[in-house]
């Protein structure tokens, strides 16, 4: 065993045995959707007082998580996002009304002198009191922000009830004496000598000041009750909201999700069954396509499944449905390196007989370096942009696919590496070299070698096909339509599961009914529903769940996303961002690494990917959402991906006979490359089948679009990417039109010009 293949496998029994520990003694945070609670996005929002930027949003964050904490939530997690934004998870809070009421409130607080009673007019505050009644209110005189205390308390003796008593702190006890003693200079009984409490432009109580109280002397004590109907949790939550202080700036919320635990449990058991049977079946795929090379790497993808889990916890990544989506498609994708490897190691020994299996195996890992390379910074970019430009699970997968990209590299090019150059060393391997599967050619490429199909012999017919396809899915967007999930275009989409069977149409009916007659509703099952609305608050939501009661029996809440118009506008635009920065990254990308040839080519065939997933999604009718978002830029990588093995073959057979010509050498590249491309495609859709099949509906729109994407992504690559710079090099190497003469020696420019002759030959 060479010095080098000693260093690769301690390496990876060192990495491997510090992921076991991690894995044995570390758990995953797992995200709401896995475990159930609320999440919800809050938009700062400027006041008369403040601007909504960092420093306000930081204060108000820190007064949510006070009033949080009074909530007795288990585990809350409130960060800021970008400069404005404020994430709140709840876990296990399964009815968001209370929540929403306590933490979205602006708690704007304010005490104000009473002019009198009249009409609304121009100019002047004028808000309806308890009864009713519009009272003129004066300026703002005192603030939530001088409340010191506030309790709760009920006073059987005065038999007022439910009361909420505040304690000023010193400066604001002065000025609560003055806007006392300013009142109590109007008779009693006059609507002047009232003060009106205010909260969120309400006015919750406007009590008189008592008749005891002299002109100008106010109440001394720096303290005073705030009286009303209040029930026993309204009185509560008035003093928390007090209490926690009055928010630096008013909040809204833009995004709220809620998720059922039993929804998690149930996803996690599927993925987990997904991940085992789409492992086993690319273990089982690899080990009968290179024999004892497939069974180690089949090992290395086992170790890889560890190294990857255990990096994710020991970053303290929170894993999402989604993430997790993403951590079982990489098990798939993780194969993708060892096919290169394998498939070019049977080149290397097919062409050299008399080389050792082991130099094979050399060779091919050193000549697979650069594919391997180039298509997992596809893949990453496709990462980053969804962790950049996502939004809440999005950035789970984002993460978890660029820590599954990364650990595949090192499965593939350490550990894989380490296993078989010691079994290639053995005598035994030596001795039956059919037992390894790189000393056989593989069925796929013997059948290419003897049929040598032309298939760049027209590349402008491949070329009319993806057009045909592109035009067909542009016919079911415009025809069809692309049906935006409410992440896209705001609204709400509550999921439900009811004890008694119920159809469409009785739902339908039962919440109409109730008043919601521009509701959308869809089932799944017996006991399914879907609904989709517009803007609806907690407490229309409440009332349409208890709507849904009445028909379908006891209803259970599974998921409940709501989504504001500007947060949905804003989600939209990113998403087109994506898309774009996306298709000029890999451009850019490709243009560096190869040609630009090449590189206009790839997104070409990139775009015809895109065109035909969402052409696919509209004719289907399936929903286009933040989920099909990350599988589509998932497929962009995976496309370009393919594209990059392929035009680093050409590019490595262009430079060793540079007088072929362009489309022999692309077609010779092609054929070398189909196995890899079929066999790579195998290990990701086994793993896709087993979501889409074994996943849920979570994961069911999820896994469709990657089937679909992977399937024409692996077309285009080679039928529309290819063929494409075929065309684009003969465009740019053809000669002068007739009539005009290329630049001869001695002429003005002072060069040479040189083109292909029939051969292929520059003269």
């Amino acid at each position: 065993m060479s010095r080098a293949t000693t260093v690769r496998a301690v390496l990876a029994a060192a990495v491997l045995l510090v992921a076991v520990l991690i894995t044995l003694t570390m758990s995953p945070g797992l995200g709401l959707d896995l475990r159930g609670g609320t999440r919800m996005v809050l938009q700062a929002k400027d006041s008369g007082t403040a601007k909504a930027d960092r420093e306000s949003t930081d204060r108000t964050l820190e007064v949510l998580r006070q009033r949080i904490d009074s909530l007795g939530v288990a585990e809350p997690v409130l960060t800021r996002s970008g400069e404005d934004r404020i994430i709140v998870e709840l876990p296990d809070v399964q009815d968001p009304r209370q929540a929403a009421e306590v933490i979205g409130r602006t708690a704007q607080l304010g005490f104000h002198p009473v002019r009198g009673t009249g009409a609304e007019e121009d100019g002047r505050t004028t808000l309806p009191d308890e009864q009713g009644a519009l009272l003129v209110l004066g300026p703002e005189r005192l603030t939530g922000a001088g409340v010191e205390d506030a309790t709760a308390d009920f006073d059987a003796q005065q038999g007022t009830g439910w009361a909420v008593s505040l304690d000023f702190h010193q400066d604001a006890g002065q000025e609560w004496k003055r806007l006392t003693g300013d009142a109590a200079c109007h008779p009693a009984g006059d609507e002047r000598r009232r003060v009106a409490i205010v909260l969120d432009g309400k006015v919750i109580s406007s009590p008189q000041v008592d008749p005891s109280v002299a002109c100008e002397g106010g109440l001394p004590s720096g303290s005073t009750r705030i009286t009303g109907s209040f029930s026993a949790d309204e009185a509560r939550d008035l003093a928390l909201l007090i209490k926690g202080g009055a928010l630096p700036v008013p909040v809204e919320i833009v995004e709220q999700r809620t998720v059922g635990p039993t929804l998690g449990a149930a996803a996690i058991d599927a993925s987990a069954r997904a991940a085992l049977i789409g492992a086993a079946a690319t273990a089982l795929f690899i080990t009968y396509a290179y024999r004892l090379s497939g069974a180690l790497a089949a090992l290395a993808l086992a170790a890889y499944g560890v190294i990857s889990y255990a990096a994710l916890v020991a970053l303290g990544v929170t894993l999402t449905l989604p993430g997790l989506a993403g951590f079982v498609l990489a098990i798939g994708m993780a194969v993708d390196a060892n096919v290169l490897v394998f498939e070019r190691a049977r080149e290397e020994y097919a062409h050299r007989t008399s080389r050792p299996l082991r130099s094979a195996l050399t060779a091919g890992f050193c000549h697979a370096r650069s594919a391997v390379a180039d298509s997992n910074v596809t893949t990453l970019i496709a990462a980053g942009l969804l962790f950049l430009l996502g939004s809440g699970p999005v950035k789970g997968f984002g993460v978890t696919l660029g820590i599954g990209v990364m650990a595949s590299m090192f499965s593939a090019l350490v550990i894989a590496r380490a296993l078989t150059e010691i079994a290639a060393g053995s005598r035994f391997v030596n001795d039956y070299p059919g037992v390894n599967g790189i000393a056989r050619p593989g069925r796929l490429r013997t059948w290419l070698s003897t049929r040598d199909p032309r298939l760049l012999r027209s590349p402008g017919r491949w070329l009319t096909v993806s057009i045909a396809l592109v035009l067909l899915s542009v016919t079911g967007i415009l025809v069809r339509g692309v049906d935006l999930g409410v992440e896209f275009t705001g609204g709400r989409l509550m999921e439900y599961s009811t004890s008694r069977p119920v159809g469409a149409e009785a739902a339908r009916d039962a919440i109409a009914a109730a008043g919601f007659t521009d509701a959308d509703v869809t089932t799944a099952g017996d006991r399914d529903l879907s609904v989709r609305t517009g803007t609806l608050d907690n407490d229309g939501e409440h009332a349409l769940r208890a709507a849904l009661a009445e028909e379908g029996g006891a209803t259970a809440k599974v998921r409940d996303e709501l989504i504001g118009p500007s947060f949905g506008d804003e989600l939209r635009r990113n998403a087109l961002i994506a898309l774009g920065i996306a298709v000029f990254v890999q451009l850019a990308y490709l243009a560096v690494r190869f040609r630009w040839t090449f590189a206009v080519a790839s997104v070409g065939a990139l775009v015809h990917d895109v065109v035909v997933l969402v052409g696919a999604f509209a004719w289907l009718g399936r929903p286009v959402d933040g989920i099909f978002l990350a599988a589509l830029l998932t497929v962009i990588g995976y496309s370009v991906n393919d594209s990059v093995v392929v035009f680093d073959r050409v590019r490595e057979l262009w430079a060793r006979s540079r007088r072929t010509p362009f489309a022999e050498v692309a077609g010779r590249a092609v054929l070398q490359t189909v196995p890899r491309t079929v066999n790579t495609g195998m290990g990701a859709l086994f793993i896709l089948v087993a979501l889409a099949v074994l996943g849920g509906d979570s994961l069911a729109d999820f896994a469709l679009a990657l089937l679909i994407g992977i399937c024409v992504g692996t077309y285009s690559s080679v039928l529309t990417a290819v063929p494409g710079a075929v065309l684009l090099e003969r465009r740019r190497t053809a000669p002068p039109p007739t009539g005009k003469r290329a630049p001869q020696r001695g002429t003005k420019r002072g060069r040479t010009r040189r083109y292909p002759d029939d051969a292929g030959a520059r003269v």
